[in-house]
C-alpha cells in the first residue's frame, strides 16, 4: 500500500476509535460572548466607585450599581446556559455524526484501514477484517507492516511519510501500479487502494482505503488468455475471417484474409469492406448486410447460390463462399464474414460440368446412333428377309400341289420345310420388333407402348395395365424412343426378376415435364445391396434420363414391389 505523489481523489478518512473531541472556546470567543455582562459589570463599579468618592448621591447611586450588577448576573447567568445548551447540542449532533461515520466505515464493502504518524493502525473495519483475515484486536495499535509483503516494508514507509509532505488532502496510491496486501494465512493478493490524510489534536491520521482485485484479476487473466487463444486461432485458420462494424468498416482481418486478399492487415483495418467487393456487387452486398441485421438472424450463408465474387488488391477477381454473422456488444453491431477461395473448385466444377455436359451430347448420339443402326436392321429384317422368306413359303405351298403320286417321303419334308419357314418368319419379325417395332416410327408412341403390353402379358402371363393421361401424346423423336425404351428395359427387368403378379405402366404430361411410371407388386430388393456384376437395367434407366436432362428414381423393398418414376422434360414434337 506504498503511496506516491500524484492527482487528487475524495477519498475521505474516518475518525479514530473511541471519536474526538470537541476543542474548548477561544479566550477571544468568550471575550465576544460575555462583553456585554462586562460592559455592565463595568458601569456598576464605575457608579459605586463615583458615589462612593463624591458621596453625590450616593444612596441613588449605589442602587444604580447594584441593579446594574443584578442585570449584569443574569445576563451572564443567561449566557452561561445558552452557552452550556449550544455545546450539549454540539456535543450530541458530534456524536451522532460519529456514529454515523462509525456505521458506514463498518459497512462498507472496501477495506478502510487508518494509521497514524508513527504508521501504527487506528482503524480497522469488518471489510478490512474479511479481507486480510485478522481479527479487529490482532491489529489495532500494530505497524501496518504487519499487513504488507516484507519487501515492500521500507517503500510503503518512505512514500506515506512522503504523501504527509506534500499536503495533498488523497489520491489513488500506486499510481496505475497493482498493490500487494498479506493475508494472516501469509498469502498474498491484488489490492486497489487510495489514501486520504487529516489532522486531529495536531496528529496526522492516515486513511486507507483499499480493494481486494484477486477476482477481477483472475478475470483478466482469464480474459487475456482466451483472447490470445482466440487470435492465435484466427491467425491459423485456412479461412479468411473479417469482422466490421455497422458502417461497415473492417475492425478484425485475420491473416488468411491478409493472404487471400493480398492486403497488409494495417492497412486493411479501418477501411471500408467494399475495398474488397467488385463495383458492380457493391450496392447488392450493402443491401444484403442490412437485410440481415434487420432480420435478426445469427448467422447464415451468404448469396443464393453460396458463391460470391472477391476482389483482390490487384484487381484480380475471384469466387468465394461466405458465411455471414452478427453479434451485438454494447449497443453496436458488429457483423462476421468468414470466407474461403473456392476459384479453383470452381474451376473444376465447370470442368466436370463441361466434361459431363461432353459425355450426355457423346452419350445421346450414340443412342441416336444405336437405334438408328437397329431401326435399319430391323426394317431390313422386315423387308428383306422377312419378304424372302415369305417367298419361300409360296414356293414351299406351290411344290406341295405338284408332287408327283407315289411320293410320300417329299410331301412330308415338304410339310417340315413349310413349318420350319413359318418359324423362321416368326423369329425373323419378333427380332426386328425387338430391335426396334416399326409401328414407333410409323404409328407412334401409344401403339408402340400398347404393343409391348400386350406383348409382354402374352410371354409371361402377368397382367399389365396401361393407363395414359391422353390418347394424343406427341413427343420429340428422341423422348419417344427413350419412353419407349425404360418401358421395354423395365418390363424385361420385372420379367427376369420381379415375380409380380400384377404390373401397371402409367404414362402422363403435365405441360412440359413426362412422367413415366412402371410400378409392380412383385419380391422388391433393397435399394442398399451392392449391384450385381453385369447388371445395367435399371443404370440403363438412369442414363436414358440422364441423357434428356431428365430423373429416374427407384423406390423398392424386400416384399414391397418395385416403383421406377422417370420424369422428363419436354417440348412439342417439330413437324417432320
Amino acid at each position: 500500500m506504498e503511496p506516491r505523489p500524484g492527482e487528487r481523489t475524495h477519498a475521505a478518512g474516518p475518525p479514530a476509535n473511541g471519536g474526538p473531541t470537541r476543542p474548548a472556546l477561544s479566550a477571544g470567543r468568550l471575550l465576544v460572548t460575555f462583553a456585554p455582562v462586562l460592559m455592565l459589570v463595568a458601569s456598576a463599579a464605575a457608579l459605586a466607585v463615583v458615589a462612593w468618592l463624591t458621596g453625590w448621591y450616593r444612596t441613588e447611586m449605589l442602587i444604580a450599581a447594584e441593579v446594574t450588577g443584578a442585570l449584569a448576573g443574569a445576563l451572564a447567568m443567561t449566557l452561561l446556559y445558552r452557552q452550556t445548551r449550544r455545546r450539549q447540542a454540539a456535543t450530541v449532533e458530534l456524536q451522532s455524526v460519529t456514529a454515523r461515520v462509525s456505521d458506514i466505515v463498518e459497512s462498507a464493502m472496501d477495506a478502510i484501514i487508518t494509521i497514524d504518524a508513527k504508521q501504527r493502525v487506528r482503524v480497522f473495519n469488518a471489510a478490512a477484517e474479511r479481507i486480510f483475515g485478522w481479527p479487529r484486536d490482532a491489529v489495532l495499535g500494530q505497524p501496518v507492516d504487519k499487513l504488507l509483503p516484507r519487501r515492500f516494508h521500507d517503500k510503503h514507509r518512505e512514500h506515506v511519510e512522503r504523501f504527509g509532505e506534500t499536503g495533498a488532502t488523497a489520491r489513488r496510491m500506486g499510481g496505475r501500479t497493482v498493490l500487494t496486501g498479506l493475508r494472516a494465512s501469509g498469502e498474498e493478493f491484488p489490492i486497489e487502494a487510495s489514501i486520504s490524510q487529516h489532522n486531529e489534536a495536531g496528529q496526522n491520521l492516515f486513511t486507507v482505503i483499499l480493494r481486494d482485485i484477486s477476482e477481477r484479476i483472475d478475470a483478466e487473466t482469464l480474459l487475456a488468455r482466451s483472447e490470445a487463444r482466440l487470435r492465435g486461432i484466427l491467425d491459423s485458420a485456412m479461412d479468411a475471417i473479417i469482422t466490421v462494424d455497422s458502417t461497415q468498416h473492417i475492425v478484425l482481418f485475420n491473416a488468411a484474409a491478409e493472404a487471400m486478399f493480398g492486403c497488409p492487415r494495417d492497412e486493411a483495418l479501418g477501411a471500408p469492406l467494399a475495398w474488397f467487393i467488385p463495383e458492380r456487387f457493391r450496392g447488392v452486398h450493402a443491401e444484403h448486410v442490412r437485410r440481415f441485421g434487420a432480420a435478426g438472424t445469427a448467422s447464415r450463408r451468404m448469396a443464393a447460390q453460396r458463391i460470391v465474387t472477391g476482389l483482390r488488391r490487384n484487381g484480380g477477381e475471384f469466387a468465394i463462399d461466405a458465411s455471414i454473422s452478427q453479434l451485438e456488444e454494447r449497443g453496436s453491431k458488429y457483423y462476421t464474414v468468414i470466407l474461403r477461395d473456392v476459384s479453383g473448385r470452381v474451376r473444376v466444377e465447370e470442368a466436370l460440368r463441361r466434361s459431363q455436359e461432353e459425355l450426355r451430347e457423346v452419350g445421346a448420339a450414340t443412342h441416336a446412333a444405336r437405334e438408328q443402326a437397329k431401326s435399319r436392321i430391323a426394317r431390313g429384317l422386315h423387308d428383306g428377309l422377312a419378304q424372302s422368306l415369305t417367298a419361300l413359303q409360296m414356293g414351299v405351298a406351290w411344290c406341295k400341289k405338284r408332287i408327283p403320286e407315289g411320293q410320300p417321303a417329299m410331301g412330308a419334308r415338304l410339310d417340315r420345310m413349310e413349318v420350319l419357314l413359318e418359324q423362321t418368319v416368326a423369329a425373323t419379325r419378333r427380332i426386328a420388333a425387338d430391335l426396334r417395332p416399326l409401328m414407333l416410327d410409323d404409328l407412334g408412341l401409344l401403339p408402340a407402348v400398347e404393343w409391348l403390353v400386350e406383348s409382354f402379358t402374352q410371354r409371361n402371363g402377368i397382367p399389365c395395365e396401361l393407363a395414359v393421361s391422353s390418347a394424343e401424346l406427341e413427343l420429340p423423336s428422341a423422348t419417344a424412343t427413350a419412353v419407349f425404351r425404360i418401358v421395354q428395359e423395365a418390363l424385361a427387368n420385372v420379367s427376369k426378376h420381379a415375380e409380380a403378379s400384377r404390373v401397371k405402366v402409367a404414362i402422363e404430361r403435365d405441360g412440359s415435364e413426362l412422367t413415366l411410371s412402371i410400378r409392380d407388386n412383385g419380391a422388391g430388393f433393397s435399394l442398399q445391396s451392392p449391384r450385381k456384376p453385369n447388371s445395367y437395367g435399371l443404370l440403363g434407366l438412369r442414363e436414358r434420363a440422364s441423357l434428356l436432362g431428365g430423373k429416374a428414381s427407384i423406390t423398392s423393398a424386400p416384399g414391397e414391389g418395385t416403383h421406377v418414376e422417370v420424369r422428363l422434360p419436354v417440348t412439342p414434337a417439330t413437324p417432320s
